[in-house]
């Protein structure tokens, strides 16, 4: 009898898993059939569907469809789960996300958020399920089942988010080692550009209806990212969604990118958003205190479990960390532990991140930037009624101002606590500005606008630390003599090929030449240079010599950044620092005959595009083929950024980052739009779409948009629903 009941019960268990499963296919398919995915000629999914929640679930299944990897690789590092895939080195990873937020804290989050949000986060954990259920050809390699509360671990796009900005090898250092830093570590507590990398960021330009032919307001889209970071989508519902641009890869909302009134870009901010407090810590019977004030409260600890692969089997490992009111325990200073403070409002990032897409005006635009969790990022606008807007930044806490907040405070006292936030008026913001244009290159703010931008007097030193950068200077000297501009102009102002660092960096070596002369190859070298306009170009052998000698100028003098603030420098004119100049470039000379044959060789034959598969961790080879590329590297002032370095075991230069995807929008009683992606929209080989836009990018030959219904059927060459293709 006891048997009989066992397997009734057993029974019972088997239809009920059966059911369940059952029922949640049931409510995937049923999603599917009011989901439709238009693939156009470049691959570009359009999604329409009835409810913002259908298209988010075929967004992500289109996102699937063209890289699962990518979007896979987003969720395992933003869950703390990538020291599963990538072994033990990546613990401290995975530990610094659940010192943010542990699952249980994420769950919260989503149970909290309102329900029409909930709704999105349920279809995108539908979207990714139903497409692995219907591709089992395809092996997740952690995560199985995706989960509704994952997205309240990516609730903006950034380029890894302020979490990545916690030194994990401090967090090391401290729950492994118990090691202190030094306060020298933190330098002058300014940020300081590494003269060797490339810049990260994005530029975003708005003008006005002043500067165009139309009359209508225009918007430069320009994110500086790795390649293929973010594909290009158009999502279109009948609750009023209808927008289009760039989707990092596993989210539900267009981050950079226009719908049919409104366009935003976003550029990287080094607003101060991140505060390091350090504890008194005191003990009392096993316990741990801390002082704040006259109070002593006790620490809060938590313990908790991290999977990571070692010799491809799957071991643990049992870690506690500490938290004060201020956040986490990341570090150790002297005999302090500091705990660093950062943005952490999932549901409202969520919330503003979503809702900025499907506004009409800027007014609306202006409301929704009261939410404040947009910490990362500087805002450049436009709109179809000719407003165009800068905000410089959006999460500000504000502090006390006797404090240097540059380093670590006395977390004991609180008069070092934030005393909330400042309000978007309080903050550095430009609206529609006598210059008819605006820009930001994550440069100062200060320049913004020209003569008509604020002024730094009028604002905290934290609220806007960042520097000019040649970017910046480019971006005005374009504008400035801006007019009639056309979509393709615009474009064209976007790509212009002056390089501004060499104007600068240059001519003091020319005239260090002709006082001193040198050897016969650098006389050569120097002819080429004054010949030179500074401008890139494919063809260009002064490009070749002047992005080489720009590099190793940099190693010798290390004051490139000076030249950003000052057209000259005293130390050029110094007979000691020409003739070391002039060592500079037959060094540049000797390398370029090494690493290339003749130093001579045109740009495009060194700087080059390519793409020989899907992986995220790509590889470069000189011998296989390429696109020649006419663009250059940021760090010297180019507005078309292509960030290309020599990779292993190559001794030309790849792009791997920079100008990914780029628009320009044009809006008007009706919206129009041209855009590139670097490579194409699929990470398979295979597809028609893995490098179809190759040679436009490397052109700047870029492709209309599809964004009227007519203009998508015009073009489409697939339709079908989730799981029909």
């Amino acid at each position: 009898m006891r048997e009989f009941k066992f397997l009734l019960l057993l029974s019972v268990w088997s239809f009920t898993a059966v059911s369940c499963q059952q029922s949640e296919m049931d409510r995937w398919e049923e999603q599917a059939s009011r989901v439709e995915i238009v693939r156009d000629d470049f691959g570009v999914p359009h999604v329409y569907g009835k409810t913002d929640a259908d298209v988010v679930f075929g967004l992500l299944y289109a996102q699937c469809e063209d890289d699962f990897r990518r979007v896979e690789r987003n969720y395992i590092w933003a869950t703390g789960r990538l020291a599963e895939l990538e072994g033990a080195e990546a613990l401290y990873s995975d530990l610094r996300a659940n010192m943010y937020m542990t699952e249980e804290e994420a769950k919260e989050a989503y149970a909290s958020a309102p329900r029409w949000l909930q709704e999105l986060c349920d279809a995108f954990a539908d979207g990714v399920n139903y497409y692995l259920h219907t591709h089992p050809e395809v092996e997740p390699q952690v995560i199985k089942r995706y989960e509704p509360w994952f997205p309240m671990y990516f609730s903006e796009g950034s380029i890894g988010g302020d979490i990545e900005r916690i030194s994990t090898r401090r967090i090391q250092a401290f729950y492994e080692e118990d090691k202190a830093l030094a306060l020298t570590e933190y330098g002058d507590g300014l940020h300081h550009a590494d003269p060797n990398e490339e810049p990260k960021g994005s530029n975003g330009i708005a003008v006005s209806g002043e500067l165009t032919q139309s009359g209508n307001a225009m918007l430069l889209i320009n994110p500086h990212t790795s390649f293929y970071f973010r594909p290009e989508v158009h999502v279109v519902s009948e609750e009023g969604l209808n927008a289009y641009g760039a989707v990092t890869w596993g989210q539900f909302f267009v981050y950079q990118g226009f719908n049919e009134k409104t366009g935003w870009i976003h550029t990287s901010t080094f607003v101060d958003f991140i505060d390091e407090f350090e504890e008194e810590i005191v003990e009392k019977d096993g316990d741990l205190f801390y002082k704040y004030g006259e109070e002593t409260r006790a620490v809060e600890s938590k313990t908790i479990t991290l999977n990571y692969k070692e010799d491809g089997a799957i071991n643990q490992r049992e870690f506690t960390f500490y938290r004060t009111h201020h956040g986490p325990i990341t570090h150790k200073l002297g005999d302090k532990w500091v705990a660093t403070k950062i943005n952490w409002d999932p549901v409202n990032a969520l919330i503003q991140s979503y809702t900025r897409t499907k506004l009409d005006n800027y007014e609306e635009f202006r409301e929704m930037m009261d939410i404040r969790t947009n910490s990362s990022n500087n805002t450049v606008f436009a709109d179809a009624e000719g407003n165009i807007a800068y905000f410089h930044g959006n999460f500000i806490p504000k502090r006390n101002q006797a404090f240097d907040f540059a380093r670590p405070v006395d977390g004991s006292n609180p008069e070092t606590d934030w005393q909330g936030l400042h309000t978007v008026d309080e903050s550095i913001t430009i609206l529609n500005p006598a210059t008819g244009w605006i820009q930001n290159c994550n440069s100062t703010p200060f320049t913004a606008a020209g003569p008509y931008s604020p002024k730094p007097e009028d604002y905290p030193v934290y609220m806007a630390p960042d520097q000019e950068n040649f970017r910046g200077i480019h971006a005005v000297k374009v504008l400035q003599d801006a007019k009639d501009l056309t979509l393709d102009s615009f474009r064209e102002l976007a790509y212009d090929p002056f390089i501004p660092a060499f104007e600068r960096l240059i001519p003091p070596l020319i005239q260090a030449y002709d006082k001193f002369g040198a050897s016969a190859a650098v006389g050569e070298a120097i002819a080429i240079l004054k010949d030179w306009g500074f401008r890139t170009s494919k063809e260009s052998v002064a490009m070749s010599l002047a992005h080489f000698y720009g590099i190793n100028y940099q190693r010798e003098f290390r004051d490139l950044n000076e030249l950003v603030e000052k057209e000259t420098l005293t130390a050029h004119t110094q007979p000691e620092v020409q003739k070391a100049m002039l060592n500079v470039l037959e060094e540049t000379i000797t390398q370029m005959n090494e690493d290339f044959g003749i130093w001579s060789t045109p740009w495009g034959e060194i700087n080059r595009f390519q793409r020989l598969s899907g992986d995220i961790d790509l590889k470069f080879d000189d011998d296989q083929p390429y696109i020649p590329i006419g663009m250059a590297s940021g760090r010297w002032g180019a507005l078309a950024s292509y960030g290309a370095s020599a990779k292993e075991g190559t001794k030309r230069l790849y792009g791997s980052s920079g100008n990914s995807f780029v628009a320009v929008v044009e809006f008007g009683e009706k919206v129009r739009a041209k855009s590139i992606l670097a490579g194409g929209q699929n990470a398979n080989p295979e597809s028609p779409h893995f490098t179809d836009q190759a040679l436009r990018y490397a052109d700047g030959n870029f492709k209309e948009v599809a964004f009227y219904a007519e203009d998508v059927n015009a073009r489409a060459k697939e339709r079908y629903r989730p799981g029909a293709r």
